[in-house]
């Protein structure tokens, strides 16, 4: 491990100040020796003690199946509810522990507050049944997962893991290309971090960042580490950039999206998690960027978890090759996902060629009509959304709004002109198991602002396979037996088996 002197030069050469201790750094914990890269092992981190707490649990970790025990310490994630009647928002606390392990590890949670009738570990496609014994539950991970632990079907009062593999190759704090925050409270002044092209940001487990770091017209420049951003004024701006990463860190109650991406080219976000509540709490939002991919994020936040766009503020250009896949998402405001909204009715951009798959969405929560799908496809300001793959997508039960929406949109609060369609969309193995869902909406704009050649092969709905050729009276439309619908400026929508789609391929 590095000094703290040396730690603390390399703070100071970026600007930064520690506010809290926390600098003697990680506990770790391993089966055999620090060499046998095949023996269990756990890392743990102290919590500064400045930063907020919860109450609600007490968490302990030990490698499997009989290493000693650690006592996790938590953060405090703050999250945001709408109320429907009014339109204002109430703020709950939260709770979430991290750590990194190899190998397998017991998780042992302790509801503090008692009465448990019943705990769940979420994504339920992990397949995780916790033993229960009073108020306390024990499950096991055999690789790092981050899941989301809740008592008696509490939504806020709930338990957040985050989990990474260990880092193999953490950078040396005096690194001329690294600027290194190690554990502790650290702020800027500004609080913004601007990083020069070829720098990474590295973030040691326990530390924790005040600021934005702002990527801007930079190349080959990173921000990674098992750390924390906090509080800061949003989590990561990039703009005008090529060759960006973000890997593994934590974004913590931003003042505003957890990361904006604009006329960015080759963006790789990798494993990072947000937490929000703040108004216009989105998780990533992309703008009139190429070459964006998200990939293994959990994100709970009180907006849209991802927003792809394309021309908005001083951002201008079409948006394009665009991948979100193997995340986890929940929505506690507005949409997991949410397409198209913003553009330029001057000079019309065009959304095109997304890959969505491999997601659990956890919720939804959304009493607006115009603002609920799990997935919303929506072009607004004369944006053409075009060559969509979504693909093996499941979908918990949420509390309130649509299981997919797709909309030719002209609202009136945010656009200047109407969409221009959307086309060529193909859904594969999307699946929805609950009864909250309102029913999902195709809505063209007119005969000239059309949705066209939308197919979906093997949706599931509570169970059940829709398909065209599903039995049913002949004169129900296909979306009648899920109630769904789509108006008449919706043309060449299908419903396929996978045997169907398959034996279309091959003829």
């Amino acid at each position: 491990m590095n000094t703290p002197l040396s730690r603390r030069t390399a703070l100071q050469a970026a600007g930064a100040t520690v506010l809290a201790a926390g600098l003697s750094g990680l506990t770790a914990t391993a089966a055999r020796a620090d060499d046998d890269n095949s023996a269990p092992k756990l890392v743990t981190y102290p919590r500064p003690s400045t930063m907020a707490t919860n109450t609600s649990f007490k968490v302990r970790v030990r490698t499997a199946p009989d290493g000693e025990w650690q006592t996790l310490d938590l953060y405090r994630p703050q999250l945001e509810e709408i109320n429907a009647t009014t339109g204002s928002g109430k703020v709950y606390n939260t709770s979430m522990a991290y750590f990194d392990f190899q190998g397998s590890v017991e998780i042992e949670v302790t509801y503090l507050k008692g009465g448990t009738t019943k705990a769940r570990v979420r994504p339920d496609a992990l397949g995780i049944k916790p033993e229960l014994l009073g108020d306390t539950l024990r499950f096991t991970l055999d690789e790092p997962r981050d899941v989301v632990v809740q008592i008696n079907d509490e939504i806020f009062d709930a338990l957040h893991i985050i989990t990474n593999h260990i880092d193999p190759n953490p950078p040396a704090a005096d690194d001329p290309d690294v600027i290194y925050f190690g554990p502790g409270v650290h702020t800027i002044t500004g609080n913004v971090l601007t990083v020069p092209s070829g720098k990474t940001v590295y973030l040691a487990g326990g530390a924790v960042l005040m600021a934005q770091v702002f990527f801007k017209d930079v190349e080959k420049a990173a921000l990674r580490g098992h750390g924390m951003l906090y509080a800061g004024p949003g989590g990561v701006l990039c703009e005008g950039s090529k060759n960006i990463r973000v890997e593994d860190v934590i974004i913590m109650n931003p003042n505003g999206y957890a990361g904006t991406f604009g006329m960015s080219e080759n963006v790789h976000v990798k494993k990072a998690r947000s937490f929000s509540s703040k108004g216009n709490g989105d998780g990533f939002d992309v703008f009139s960027s190429t070459g964006v991919v998200f990939d293994g994020c959990f994100m709970r936040n009180s907006d849209d978890c991802f927003a792809i766009y394309a021309h908005r503020w001083n951002y201008y250009g079409d948006t394009r090759d665009i991948t979100i896949q193997n995340c986890t998402l929940w929505a506690d405001v507005a949409h997991p996902i949410n397409v198209g909204t913003h553009g330029n009715t001057d000079a019309p951009e065009v959304i095109e060629n997304l890959v969505i798959k491999n997601l659990d969405i956890l919720d939804h929560r959304e009493p607006q009509m115009g603002y609920q799908g799990c997935i919303a496809l929506n072009p607004g300001d004369d944006n053409l959304i075009k060559n969509v793959h979504i693909e093996d997508v499941r979908i918990e039960d949420f509390r309130w709004g649509q299981v997919i929406h797709m909309r030719i949109m002209y609202n009136t609060k945010y656009n200047t002109s109407v969409g221009r369609g959307i086309e060529d969309v193909y859904v594969k193995n999307l699946s929805y198991t609950g009864t909250h869902a309102n029913p999902s909406l195709f809505l063209g704009y007119d005969a000239d602002h059309a949705i066209k050649n939308v197919t979906f092969e093997n949706l599931v709905i509570n169970g059940t396979v829709v398909a065209d050729s599903m039995k049913k009276p002949k004169w129900y439309m296909t979306t009648d037996s899920v109630q769904w619908f789509a108006n008449e400026h919706v043309l060449n929508l299908t419903f396929l088996t996978t045997a169907e789609a398959e034996a279309a391929a091959a003829s």
